[in-house]
């Protein structure tokens, strides 16, 4: 999968890496991909929810050790 921009939201807690996601998307083209890196559990609801709302759409998911990652397409 490419990745085309990447937030380092390790140490936030929730609402900062929705906010950074947001901030980071509004940078982006339209089918540009962005992964979020998060260690806040609740990130994984967070951003499912965020994704329905927005219309960008949730690509993948995944834990991996203490790291929460979200990648998500950018509408």
């Amino acid at each position: 999968m490419d990745i085309d921009k990447e937030v380092d939201a390790r140490g936030l807690n929730c609402p900062l890496p929705i906010l950074k996601a947001k901030k980071a998307l509004a940078d982006m083209q339209s089918g540009q991909a962005l992964r979020v890196v998060s260690t806040d559990a609740g990130s994984i609801r967070d951003f499912q929810a965020f994704a329905k709302q927005t219309g960008n759409e949730l690509l993948d998911q995944q834990t991996v050790g203490e790291d929460f990652i979200h990648v998500l397409r950018r509408r």
